[in-house]
């Protein structure tokens, strides 16, 4: 997302393969070059420059609150309505669960990877070997257009979980993970970053959990 509050898509993007100042985080100021894609007609799709990645600053907790507050809509309905291809919004009765995968399902995520692997200029052989958890991560919850069950597709939340299993069990993790996303981040501030799919525009997926804190009454947005 700019500083004018427009929403950005990246990629391809080998987050593994950046280092020093093109190696960024979430809430980092990013600078780059990019032109538009041949494939991805959506508004919002940008094909990125590694090579001019630069990380420009970095958002305040407050920032965060003022930027990102005025961005939040009812619903993916609504975005879709607009023309948008991405959102931003609260959810209601959030509620955060897992499924153990199967075989297949594992299979199917890991060439899920490789196919993402091969989409990048450069043959990203690391993603290509990536390890899928063994967990699907879901959300079910409400907004303004109804209610939705979805499949996390943030890799924070993937990552949450490895890092997790190497200081503790995996029912250690799994339970902490559930209070993070239950409790912790709904009673702080939750909002959920979605997007449709290229191919698929009428088809919304969750890309993000996003911990941000509610504006208060009053507060200027700027």
């Amino acid at each position: 997302m700019t500083s004018e509050r427009q929403w950005r898509r990246l990629f391809p993007l080998r987050f593994r393969h950046l280092s020093g100042e093109a190696s960024f985080k979430r809430w980092d100021w990013v600078r780059f070059d990019h032109h538009r894609p041949t494939k991805d007609k959506r508004a919002e799709s940008c094909h990125v420059h590694e090579e001019t990645l630069l990380v420009d600053g970095r958002l305040s907790e407050a920032e965060r609150t003022r930027l990102l507050t005025p961005m939040i809509i009812p619903s993916g309905r609504a975005a879709e309505e607009s023309g948008k291809s991405l959102a931003l919004i609260r959810p209601k009765n959030s509620k955060f669960y897992y499924k153990r995968r199967n075989a297949s399902d594992i299979e199917e995520a890991q060439e899920a990877y490789r196919y993402a692997a091969r989409q990048t200029s450069m043959f990203d052989k690391e993603l290509a070997e990536l390890q899928p958890s063994p967990y699907e991560f879901r959300f079910k919850f409400e907004d303004g257009a109804g209610t939705h069950d979805y499949e996390c597709g943030d890799w924070e939340t993937h990552t949450m979980f490895w890092n997790g299993c190497r200081r503790q069990s995996e029912t250690e993790t799994l339970n902490w993970m559930s209070q993070t996303y239950n409790e912790e981040y709904p009673s702080r501030g939750m909002a959920f970053a979605i997007g449709n799919m290229a191919k698929r525009p009428q088809t919304w997926q969750l890309l993000g959990v996003i911990r941000f804190n509610e504006a208060a009454q009053g507060e200027l947005l700027f």
